[in-house]
């Protein structure tokens, strides 16, 4: 074995982001996973980039999404088609949607039925919403079900503004690894007990978990945690601060009297260390304004690239942009960005994932599937003729 999941073997019946996510995971490290696609639709995602603008000859975003896949076109909601996924299914380990429930139950995937035909089968779904409740069968989305809905936006936007949502797939990426996390559990459980399972993830349910910092407070006490303008921070070392050259850089010091002295020499304000109003944890406290705008002062006096070499040490982190992000050295020694030889794009940089396993590593070996790429070679292998296949086609199950 050179790869993690090698040998396992994924149907993907889901479209734009957060599941196929999970399926990118599991075929990054090895699974041979099948996309399924419309026959006339074909998968939204292919086509996102346009519908926003886009203009770029290389389609990123559907290779980002979808490398190391398979693509099969297939109408789940007629008989014939039904009949193609069902013999998938029977020799799949993974089972992956993010069909609404009444979705899976007018094509009868529900797991109750897929169980049947595969006991050992994992039902992974991704929802928006989850799969009960009044809200199960809405459209759910990053931005409406893990942004909105959840209180993330609240939370993390000033109350005087309009909440902004121009991150796209941020909920969505996440969703994706942790619905592969729940895939691998149910195969581990698998392998120790020979049983299938659902896996079962929201994306409402993750935007309230990736708060539960805050909600924790809300269930516990009844009270919600306030949101704080920059300047009534109770601790002024734990801000974001402007430098010269019009850039921004983030103080993280959640240990105050740790850092304290080691940021006083870093600024090259050692007068503040045993200054009575900032020398220990509880006067700077009660003095935060003050020592937030002294800082304010003392980080427009350089730029970030000075500040970045006085700062070492103390814990902080420029505020970079995207550029700035794909050359930062510490991202490079660590293995980000990967070069693929794509087929048609030539040598391109692409994201790595983010699992580093240090004998079976995740690998990019294909490219994004171009539509209906691999049904013949799909069906073939599931028994069927050229002959079957040429009717297939005609019907509009296959294209």
């Amino acid at each position: 074995m050179t790869q993690a999941l090698e040998g396992i073997k994924v149907v993907e019946l889901a479209q734009l982001a957060a599941a196929p996510m999970a399926g990118r995971h599991l075929a990054d490290m090895g699974a041979d996973v099948i996309h399924v696609e419309h026959p006339t639709r074909g998968d939204t995602w292919r086509g996102i980039m346009v519908a926003q603008g886009d203009t770029s000859s290389i389609n990123w975003n559907w290779e980002n999404y979808s490398r190391n896949k398979r693509s099969v076109t297939i109408d789940v909601f007629k008989t014939r088609g039904k009949q193609i996924i069902t013999k998938l299914i029977e020799r799949a380990d993974v089972f992956l949607t993010n069909m609404r429930p009444f979705e899976l139950e007018k094509s009868g995937l529900q797991y109750e039925s897929l169980s049947v035909v595969n006991p050992r089968l994992i039902y992974a779904s991704l929802t928006g919403f989850g799969e009960t409740g009044p809200d199960s069968n809405e459209p759910g989305y990053d931005h409406t079900a893990y942004w909105a809905r959840s209180g993330i936006a609240h939370m993390v936007m000033p109350s005087d503004i309009p909440p902004d949502f121009r991150v796209g797939a941020f909920g969505d990426n996440f969703g994706g690894m942790a619905l592969a996390f729940g895939i691998t559990t149910a195969l581990f459980v698998r392998e120790r007990t020979g049983l299938g399972q659902e896996v079962d993830v929201s994306l409402f349910n993750l935007g309230v978990y990736q708060l539960s910092f805050a909600i924790a407070q809300t269930l516990m006490t009844g009270q919600e945690q306030p949101r704080i303008d920059r300047k009534e921070m109770p601790n002024a070392l734990m801000n974001t601060f402007q430098t010269k050259d019009g850039r921004w850089l983030l103080l993280c010091i959640l240990q105050p009297d740790r850092y304290w002295s080691s940021l006083c020499q870093a600024i090259d304000r050692q007068d503040l260390e045993h200054d009575p109003r900032f020398e220990s944890f509880t006067p700077r406290i009660e003095n935060h304004v003050a020592l937030l705008e002294i800082l304010e002062e003392v980080f427009r006096t350089l730029t970030l690239e000075e500040w970045k070499i006085r700062l070492a040490g103390v814990p902080f982190a420029p505020v970079q942009n995207l550029s700035e992000v794909i050359a930062d050295p510490q991202a490079e020694a660590n293995d980000f960005f990967i070069p693929f030889d794509h087929p048609t794009y030539g040598v391109v940089n692409m994201v790595a994932n983010p699992i580093k396993l240090g004998k079976t590593p995740a690998t990019i070996r294909m490219r994004a599937p171009e539509f209906s790429e691999h049904t013949e070679e799909i069906l073939l292998d599931l028994g069927y003729g050229w002959d079957d296949i040429a009717r297939l086609k005609q019907e509009s199950i296959i294209a």
